[in-house]
């Protein structure tokens, strides 16, 4: 259901974002955890407490990084789920709030609560009462900004963080935005900071003053219309539900320790055969596959093709996935490899035309759907192909449904 497009006299978007989800959870699980840097995950970062956060510990620095800056951060395995579990309880908490939920990872959402006054009170007070029960019910703190438009909570919640609640009345917009680093507006990464850096651009105010027509010449024109019109508050964009995925994806953090192509390639496999089944069990199909790899020295690249149709077959998409990892090969044999990940885009539902190849069994779609079937009774690795016997990838990150 998408939200009719209404000015809005009052800031009635909030954006609730859980703080430092994992290491919250387990800082909410183990009373000796709590008040001491935790980092969760072991050779790359998952998630660090505020705690560590102060020593500089990042994600998805290594685990070598992390320790190097913090000696005294105590390190816990993930436990997705005990997240997941954490995550739901969150979300039946939004979903009582308002109807108007917008989910966009597992700890975080914006809510739309205009409308609410009679029932529930003012906007602050429906925040201020959300951020009571998320810490009552669940354990766990979490910082909600509050403002007209979806940018300016976002930005408003970072701002607040840790456990805050931060609202932008209307008319004090462009007053709470323009004193902001350029970092903060949506699609400003490090290459496009250092351009604007290089102009003399450091605040949201400096880039509002260089104006639209200098933005577009320096960055190009749709990367300056977005960045310009951000600059100036301008987010026309309403709370959506029951919006779908427009991709599916799993990466996996392989750490600095040497690996062998066999290694990578193992790797590839599992994600391929869990993407596989996330795809058949949302009954959708996609259309593109996407390969995307970090080097040893925190580069990146990315390998992507398509299908002539869409498709939701293993086997066809484990065909292509290779065929990207076999192009890439000379780059990870020069440069190394800590990151491999994958996605599928172009989604469609299930009544799409099925891609069928001449030299492809006829048997394969239903062999997709047995081996689901079994995986779903028995465990995911109740069945599972001979490259991967012996081997653990680990576990996928939970997320919200596709």
């Amino acid at each position: 259901m998408r939200i009719e497009r209404r000015e809005r006299s009052e800031a009635t978007i909030l954006h609730a974002d859980l703080d430092s989800f994992y290491a919250s959870v387990e800082q909410r699980d183990d009373p000796r955890l709590r008040g001491r840097p935790v980092i969760v995950g072991g050779g790359v970062v998952l998630a660090a407490s505020y705690e560590a956060k102060a020593f500089g510990v990042r994600t998805p620095m290594s685990g070598r990084e992390a320790r190097a800056l913090c000696p005294d951060a105590i390190e816990v395995r993930p436990r997705f789920d005990a997240y997941m579990e954490a995550s739901r309880a969150v979300f039946e908490i939004f979903d009582d709030v308002t109807p108007i939920v917008e989910g966009i990872s597992v700890d975080e959402a914006f809510m739309d609560v205009g409308g609410l006054r009679r029932i529930s009170g003012t906007p602050v007070q429906i925040a201020a009462q959300l951020r009571r029960r998320v810490a009552t019910e669940v354990g766990l703190p979490i910082t909600v900004g509050l403002a007209c438009t979806k940018f300016l909570a976002k930005v408003a919640s970072a701002v607040a963080k840790p456990d805050g609640l931060l609202e932008v009345s209307p008319g004090t917009e462009l007053q709470f935005l323009h004193p902001l680093p350029v970092r903060r507006l949506w699609g400003v990464g490090a290459v496009t900071e250092g351009k604007l850096a290089d102009a003399g651009i450091r605040t949201v105010g400096d880039l509002a003053s260089f104006g639209e027509r200098g933005l577009c010449s320096l960055l190009g024109g749709g990367a300056g219309r977005h960045l310009y019109a951000l600059s100036m508050a301008r987010d026309p964009r309403r709370v959506e539900t029951g919006r779908r995925r427009r991709s599916i994806g799993s990466q996996r953090a392989l750490g600095r320790r040497p690996k062998t192509e066999a290694d990578i390639e193992a790797t590839l496999v599992a994600i391929v055969e869990r993407l596989g089944k996330r795809l058949r069990g949302a009954e959708r199909v996609c259309r593109t596959v996407v390969l995307r790899l970090r080097f040893d020295d925190f580069a990146r690249a990315t390998r992507s093709r398509s299908f002539l149709e869409s498709t939701d077959r293993t086997d066809i998409i484990m065909a292509v996935a290779r065929g990207l990892l076999d192009e890439a090969m000379p780059l990870i044999r020069e440069r190394g490899c800590t990151l491999i990940g994958l996605s599928l885009t172009n989604l469609d539902d299930h009544d799409s035309v099925q891609l069928s190849l001449p030299f492809e069994s006829d048997h394969a779609a239903d062999l997709d759907v047995a081996m689901d079937a079994l995986r779903n009774r028995f465990g995911r690795d109740a069945v599972t192909r001979a490259v991967l016997v012996g081997r653990h990838h680990g576990d996928d990150a939970p997320m919200l449904p596709d």
